[in-house]
């Protein structure tokens, strides 16, 4: 039982990681399935967490190296996109990156920090408040029995 655990959470990892990406991916599915399979709640939550805030100061690390070419071939994000932000981030700065984890938006402006060159250091700490506040909600709703599918 415990290797299956061991890799329950890497796929969580993974998943959470790469959806924190352009990669359309529901690590919430992983999760949901994770924890109606009384896998433990705070290690879920944390694996999750944590996947989700690398993969998305990944997506910051490349709007700081504003490498377009790359951006727009591997994750499709426009650089119109991210400059249409500019006036958002030069009013809100780093806690739009709460926001990271809204579908459709949540790239753009993990990258627009980044290429903007908004902190690393608050950049990390809103995304990571944001991600605990997502998963926290999701976990809660799962073990409430609510299903969002």
């Amino acid at each position: 039982m415990e290797h299956y655990v061991e890799w329950g959470y890497l796929g969580l990892f993974v998943t959470s990681f790469l959806a924190a990406t352009i990669i359309p991916l529901s690590s919430e599915i992983v999760l949901s399935i994770l924890l109606t399979n009384d896998y433990n709640f705070i290690t879920s939550l944390s694996v999750a967490t944590l996947g989700n805030w690398l993969g998305g100061l990944s997506s910051y690390a490349l709007g700081r190296l504003g490498n377009w070419n790359l951006i727009s071939r591997y994750f499709g994000i426009e650089q119109i996109k991210v400059e249409a932000l500019k006036n958002k981030i030069d009013q809100w700065g780093s806690p739009l990156a709460f926001l990271c984890w809204l579908p459709l938006i949540g790239d753009v402006l993990a990258v627009g920090l980044g290429f903007f060159r908004v902190s690393l250091n608050t950049v990390a700490i809103w995304m990571l408040i944001g991600k605990v506040v997502r998963y926290l909600l999701w976990g809660f709703l799962t073990l409430l029995g609510i299903s969002l599918f």
